[in-house]
């Protein structure tokens, strides 16, 4: 654990003074192509350097941290787009930003060009809205303890069902994810000027596909891929095909994006050798054609035959459902059975533990004299 620390703390150290000269970069060199070509051997660094740690929970959120937003982010800061394009940003300000799912407080509320979930007209993004996504300590604790048994219900897996195993690692994941954001942020934020994008949003609430994707799970990945892989495929598709169905385009290259990035992080974490089969890819590629068909049945259903939306009692078991059975098929085998991650989350407890156990707790709590 010490040595993995160790490199964690070296890989995070090369991270922030790449993002140093790619602040000063951004100071020196306008935006375009010769910014890129300046940040471009930034983008590669970034790639290799989660490669350094092999511990499934630091490489892995350091994989997605790092190889996946912060490239991204860098990608757009070249072009003059993104968060990072932020004006009047200290290099404090700019390397946590590029680092973490966090961004700056902008006042007054801004105006988003994103069209509303029913294609209406643009809306205010307050500030403050954030807020009410917030979740409390109490919160916070609660999922703590859950993966806590989480991690002790491990210990049976060999008399559990696989189904409830895999089930078991979703919501693993997800409270992961969501406190680790969450520690991130607080780690970084200072002065009352960055705050945390939110995450998630009550995602077992969904009523469509598009409502799952878009509005409630990993909220920081589809905040990055609208600017990156979106908008540009729905700008071109409306030269082609017109507006009415250019958000099809949009769909498609998003989904077929996230899944080259799954994969990617699949392999940072399972370091498979040959290439993978490929099925966390065609989780979210199936995923993106699903959605594509029922923005499809959408617009037939409610504009051209005026029937009613689905009752949630019915559209959220529905999603939700469907949801965990592709998990099932597709993106969770691949976890087990080639990653071992049931084996290897519950070793890093252990290993974590013996840690706390040896290193911490004592010369907190019983310092010598």
């Amino acid at each position: 654990m010490e040595d993995e620390i160790g490199k964690l703390l070296k890989v995070w150290i090369s991270i922030w003074i790449c993002l140093g000269y790619c602040y000063g970069v951004g100071n020196k060199i306008g935006e375009g192509f010769t910014r890129f070509l300046f940040i471009f051997p930034v983008i590669c660094i970034f790639l290799y350097l989660p490669l350094n740690l092999h511990s499934l929970h630091l490489g892995g959120l350091t994989a997605f941290f790092v190889a996946w937003l912060a490239n991204f982010k860098l990608l757009l800061f070249a072009a003059g787009q993104g968060p990072l394009a932020t004006t009047g940003m200290s290099i404090a300000e700019f390397c946590a930003v590029a680092s973490f799912p966090i961004k700056i407080k902008q006042i007054p509320p801004q105006k988003s060009s994103e069209p509303a979930g029913n294609g209406g007209a643009a809306t205010v993004i307050d500030p403050k809205s954030n807020q009410n996504h917030r979740e409390s300590p109490f919160n916070y604790a609660v999922k703590i303890l859950l993966v806590a048994a989480l991690v002790k219900a491990y210990d049976y897996t060999h008399i559990l069902p696989q189904k409830l195993v895999w089930f078991l690692l979703c919501f693993h994941i997800y409270f992961i994810l969501d406190l680790s954001f969450a520690a991130a942020s607080a780690a970084v934020s200072h002065g009352g000027t960055i705050e945390l994008l939110p995450l998630f949003h009550h995602p077992y609430l969904s009523t469509s596909l598009q409502d799952f994707w878009g509005r409630r799970w990993n909220l920081a990945v589809t905040g990055i891929l609208r600017p990156v892989a979106y908008r540009p495929a729905v700008s071109t598709a409306t030269k082609l095909i017109g507006p009415r169905w250019a958000p099809l385009a949009g769909v498609a290259a998003t989904f077929l994006v996230s899944a080259a990035m799954h994969e990617l992080m699949f392999f940072y974490m399972s370091r498979q050798w040959p290439p993978p089969t490929w099925e966390v890819a065609a989780f979210f590629v199936l995923h993106g054609g699903c959605l594509a068909v029922e923005m499809v049945a959408k617009r037939l259903w409610i504009d051209a035959w005026k029937m009613p939306p689905l009752p949630a009692a019915v559209s959220v078991p529905v999603t939700v459902g469907f949801f965990f059975w592709t998990c099932f098929w597709l993106f969770f085998p691949p976890f087990i059975n080639t990653c071992k991650a049931d084996v290897r989350v519950v070793k890093e407890y252990e290993i974590f533990g013996a840690f706390l156990k040896n290193n911490i707790i004592p010369t907190t709590f019983f310092p010598s004299k």
